[in-house]
């Protein structure tokens, strides 16, 4: 097919496509002088590109004097696509458009409990996945036949080739298959793509986030889990099995697992521990009027508890820093990014743990990363499964040219 006049139309209108993207609204002699192609060629193939709906006339251009030549923009509503952020307590889901504009956003609770009392729970959530999808272009007017793919993000090892699920995060646990990548293909009438879930918000961040244009960053993951995401020049650095970043595996010097030692469980752990040491000051505190940090305690209420300046909480988040930091160090050395962004529902508490953290980079680090916390925050993994749903897309289309 190399080199027949249908092969190099298509070749011309995927540069047309190009430059409209990157570029904006033009006109046809602006697309003639951007790409090279003659004006003939380029009307011909504009032709058949808004036959195609991809691009569209916006009327004539604001001339100042003369012919006005009508512009060309690329039609970033031809089609959607969806990001949808599987997490261990919450559901995030993003509709987009092929320019990347979130254009409705919805968050439903993670029903793993329901999950496991039923036998069918392999076929259950991605029933519950595809309910929520279908309330949400509903919502927006739109059809399945409009969504060109979804893309998903997991927080587990997202194992190459097979699409199956390794090493999930513990409250999924027992649900690797329901959300498999052949189970959640099952589930929908459009392409499916299935990634872990903080190498898709390394992606958001580098893409329209924190880490914009960044040579080599890391995404460092905190909450349920622990993870990190690595970004080498816009790509995804990936490894053996796809294992690269699994930092969660990483020992510390008890040897337990650095996610037993960071995640909000680890967190909650270190916490007790510190309140069975300081028993009698913290009941002193509570008959003082202060938050009582032995009963009810969560990731939230301590942080919540630092920022109104109660000792016992600083106290608590400084030696958590020190666990942090001690990862963070390993982590420097090894791979001496530009910049580390701290994610995740327990990293994402930047004006509490930054000041922490950079304090002790600045002592002990030899190596000394730019460290910040996350732009998009609890969209940043939806915001990476958009964009890679829409990759996919243009090559689809791309490819759709070619066939």
């Amino acid at each position: 097919m190399a080199g027949t006049p249908q092969y190099i139309r298509n070749l011309n209108e995927n540069l047309i496509m190009d430059a409209l993207i990157t570029q904006g609204t033009m006109s046809r002699a602006d697309i003639s002088r951007q790409t090279g192609l003659s004006k003939p060629t380029v009307s011909q193939a504009v032709e058949h590109l808004i036959n195609r709906n991809l691009v569209r006339e916006m009327g004539p251009a604001d001339n100042a004097q003369g012919r006005k030549a009508t512009l060309i923009r690329f039609n970033e509503t031809a089609y959607y696509v969806c990001g949808i952020d599987i997490g261990a307590t919450r559901i995030r889901i993003a509709l987009s458009d092929l320019n990347g504009e979130i254009i409705a956003y919805r968050t439903h609770p993670m029903v793993v409990q329901e999950a496991h009392k039923r036998t069918d729970s392999t076929a259950t959530m991605p029933e519950l996945l595809r309910s929520h999808m279908n309330e949400l272009l509903d919502e927006n007017h739109l059809n399945w036949d409009q969504i060109q793919c979804i893309g998903f993000g997991i927080p587990g090892v997202v194992l190459p080739g097979s699409g199956r699920i390794h090493r999930i995060v513990d409250p999924l646990s027992g649900l690797e298959e329901a959300f498999s990548l052949e189970s959640l293909s099952g589930a929908f009438p459009c392409e499916v793509i299935l990634e872990n879930d903080v190498n898709l918000a390394a992606l958001g961040e580098y893409r329209s986030g924190a880490a914009a244009e960044y040579p080599l960053f890391v995404f460092f993951s905190i909450g349920t889990g622990t993870g990190a995401g690595i970004m080498v020049h816009g790509q995804l650095l990936r490894g053996l099995g796809g294992l690269t970043g699994e930092i969660a595996e990483m020992l510390v010097d008890d040897g337990r697992r650095l996610e037993e030692v960071l995640s909000a469980d680890g967190l909650m752990q270190l916490a007790k521990d510190y309140q069975d040491q300081h028993d009698e000051l913290l009941l002193e505190v509570a008959d003082s009027g202060a938050d009582d940090l032995h009963r009810h305690l969560t990731p939230e209420k301590l942080f919540e508890a630092a920022r109104s300046g109660e000792v016992e909480a600083l106290d608590i988040l400084q030696q958590y820093s020190q666990k942090i930091a001690s990862a963070l160090r390993q982590i420097s050395v090894v791979l001496a990014p530009d910049l580390i962004v701290l994610g995740g529902g327990i990293g994402g508490n930047g004006d509490v743990l930054l000041p922490l953290l950079r304090q002790i980079i600045s002592e002990q680090f030899p190596v000394q990363p730019q460290l910040i916390c996350s732009k998009l925050g609890e969209q940043a993994v939806v915001t990476g499964a958009v964009q890679v749903a829409i990759q996919q897309t243009m090559l689809n289309l791309q490819q759709e040219a070619m066939d």
